[in-house]
């Protein structure tokens, strides 16, 4: 099976349009059910009730333009693959709305994550389908559930102040879809397409200030999809540390976010699930900027790491090391930054 660069954009273009008239739906439904985000916590930023069940517009948007696409290409095995992406996704996504609406307590949630994880790791290392395998089986299983429950939950956090979540997520899939197409890796770089496009449907209505949010819905759906596509995504770069920074920096500011939160938490004594303004959003707010402005600047950090992504995917093999350096690095003195910032208010 092959694509044109048309067919690619049309599948972004058919998911953005879906996504982005399907949410409005689902803004009505959540505050006809009282869905809704109180701003009944500390750690809340916003002022007034906003509806939740974006993440279901998302998914049956991304879930919807996916297994059409296939079935208008009649392939078996592609919707075999899809399956194996997406039913997880799909499957943690509705865990996801069971917290949404009920408030589930974290470990529920975490055990879910886990037996999730444990299921792809096994597919993927059963299937030969890893993208940078390290060449140790019992290392990779671990490594790739330590990354799906690791980004997933990175999603789930970084989902804290209007658009930052999604609009990162469309950057990261944007520059995943052109390191794909590149790279021949035909389905990935259309799911990718589809997730993309998705996402900035959603952020038309999620940016700054928002009318609707994902919930724990789509930040889960979200998180598995993203960080199981990049574990199966190979890269080019001829260095094993070359290639496994690839997707760490796509991802480098939502596992940012999570590390200086956690951190933070751990060293004031409190749990790293309990909600709280110390994520990077909150910190760059403190500093004087407005909300449009700390998620301006999230997305355009992210937008520099998926640059550093793409100059070592195409750079000579000699500068692979160098430029992963630099990239490491700067991500290091990020959260050397971010954590001499105040924790909360």
């Amino acid at each position: 099976m092959k694509l044109e660069l048309s067919e690619y954009l049309l599948l972004f273009a058919s998911s953005l349009i879906f996504v982005g008239l399907l949410t409005p739906l689902a803004r009505k439904v959540a505050k006809a059910l009282n869905v809704v985000d109180s701003p009944s916590e500390s750690h809340k930023t916003h002022k007034e009730p906003i509806p939740y069940l974006g993440g279901v517009a998302i998914i049956i948007g991304v879930s919807i333009i996916t297994y059409t696409a296939i079935a208008v290409r009649g392939n078996s095995s592609a919707f075999a693959l899809a399956n194996t992406l997406l039913l997880p996704a799909i499957l943690l996504g509705f865990i996801g709305l069971v917290d949404d609406i009920k408030k589930l307590a974290p470990l529920p949630r975490f055990i879910a994550q886990n037996a999730v994880a444990i299921a792809i790791s096994a597919i993927l290392i059963v299937t030969d389908t890893l993208g940078s395998p390290s060449g140790n089986v019992l290392a990779d299983f671990f490594i790739t559930i330590l990354w799906i429950v690791g980004i997933t939950n990175s999603i789930n956090f970084f989902d804290n102040v209007d658009g930052g979540a999604s609009g990162t997520i469309a950057i990261s899939s944007i520059f995943l879809f052109l390191l794909a197409f590149q790279g021949g890796q035909i389905f990935i770089a259309a799911l990718a397409a589809v997730l993309g496009g998705a996402t900035i449907g959603f952020l038309l209505w999620n940016r700054p200030p928002a009318r609707i949010y994902m919930g724990d819905a789509g930040a889960l759906f979200l998180g598995l999809l993203i960080a199981t596509l990049l574990i199966r995504f190979n890269p080019n770069p001829i260095y094993l540390s070359a290639s496994f920074a690839i997707p760490v920096l796509i991802m480098a500011i939502p596992i940012l976010d999570t590390s200086v939160a956690v951190i933070s938490r751990l060293r004031r004594g409190i749990s790293p699930f309990q909600g709280g303004q110390d994520h990077l959003s909150h910190r760059l707010m403190r500093a004087g900027l407005s909300k449009r402005q700390a998620v301006l600047s999230l997305w355009l950090m992210s937008f520099f790491f998926c640059l550093v992504a793409v100059a070592i995917s195409h750079s000579p093999y000699t500068l692979e090391r160098a430029l992963t350096l630099i990239g490491s690095s700067i991500w290091l003195l990020l959260l050397f930054l971010f954590l001499r910032t105040k924790d909360s208010k």
